[in-house]
């Protein structure tokens, strides 16, 4: 099983977080809200700037939960097809050889689902296998290169996509001026990021010196009754974060031995690893991700760098670091890499690569 190509789509519409923070304080300023507070959680979170999925003025026009995912559905159908088509010029194949497609996202909601909506626009085969997921959140771009996996693991013949679409500015809350839901204001970004998936098969007349990592194992860890560490609350309103400060400690506590025991059951140490293909959740969860796998300074740095960039994508996330790794920071070849993310449930998403 090898990753084939990649590829992703931000919105045109980017802006540096001061331009937001401002725009937010206006929108609160009538609110008795602290906007010291607000400027200080913008700070500590160390992004710099966000693609956002309409332009900034646009966003005075949602006022309802139904024009927010009006929206979603329109722009993540723009920048789903970018990043798929990317993808699969990347590996060099084409729609009608896709057997599967995975579709991630946690920002909104339709039915027909928009991996069935892209179907005509990218010309895939009407016998695709879809699968929708919702819900997994950030995990979903690791969990989603893993169920990927196991269908071409399954297949070996066969090609499956995942894509990820995550427009988290169109989930703001208005009336919601909690600490979460501040934080989560100055976290979080919008793109769409899509990797293609070979079988053992499909992938041997594929393989050069562009392709990406082999996929050995992959390991789910669900953390028991930790179901209000990280989610939504979905109303009328739309989507309300749900983002507790337990989530670093969590990682703390758990990430280290889960990973030792996955390496463990295919005769690897930690020290085996030479690539961290890590979710940027957050400075917090990042220190807490380095602090518990004991990494050296560099170790995160494309996932740092993707966090002052353009923010936390959820699902997108992970796929975006995965891509900057290939292109621009390709481990040395037959080393060992690991892919990982964290989310709603709480869970772990662990996926051993070899480049």
């Amino acid at each position: 099983m090898r990753v084939l190509g990649i590829g992703s789509a931000l919105p045109g519409n980017y802006y540096p977080q001061e331009a937001i923070l401002a725009r937010l304080q206006e929108e609160w300023s009538q609110k008795h809200h602290n906007p010291d507070r607000l400027r200080r959680l913008h700070e500590n979170v160390l992004v710099g700037g966000r693609h956002l999925a309409l332009p900034i003025e646009r966003y005075d026009e949602l006022d309802d939960f139904g024009k927010s995912n009006d929206a979603w559905i329109e722009v993540g159908l723009e920048v789903g097809e970018q990043s798929l088509r990317r993808a699969l010029d990347d590996a060099g194949v084409g729609p009608q050889e896709v057997g599967a497609l995975f579709f991630v996202s946690v920002t909104g909601l339709a039915v027909p689902s928009l991996d069935a909506r892209l179907m005509n626009r990218v010309d895939l085969s009407s016998k695709t296998k879809r699968y929708p997921l919702f819900g997994l959140g950030c995990v979903a771009g690791a969990a989603g290169v893993a169920r990927a996996a196991d269908y071409v693991k399954a297949y070996p013949d066969e090609l499956a996509v995942l894509l990820s679409v995550e427009l988290c500015s169109l989930t703001v809350q208005r009336s919601d001026l909690s600490i979460p839901n501040l934080i989560a204001t100055g976290l979080f970004g919008d793109g769409a990021a899509a990797v293609v998936l070979g079988g053992s098969e499909a992938s041997a007349s594929r393989q050069d010196d562009l392709a990406g990592p082999e996929i050995i194992a992959t390991r789910s860890v669900f953390y028991p009754d930790s179901e209000d560490v990280m989610g939504w609350r979905i109303g009328q309103d739309g989507f309300t974060v749900v983002l507790s400060a337990d989530v670093p400690k969590v990682v703390q506590e758990n990430l280290g031995a889960d990973v030792d025991r996955f390496l463990a059951d295919h005769g690897l140490l930690r020290s085996s690893i030479s690539s961290w293909v890590c979710h940027p959740g957050g400075p917090k969860v990042l220190e807490a991700m380095s602090s518990a796998l004991d990494l050296e300074a560099d170790s995160l740095d494309v996932t740092w760098r993707s966090l002052r960039e353009v923010g936390n994508l959820s699902s997108t996330s992970v796929l975006l670091v995965l891509e900057e790794t290939m292109r621009q920071h390709r481990p040395t070849p037959d080393s060992w890499g690991m892919l990982l993310a964290m989310g709603p449930g709480f869970c772990s998403e662990l996926v051993l690569l070899r480049w």
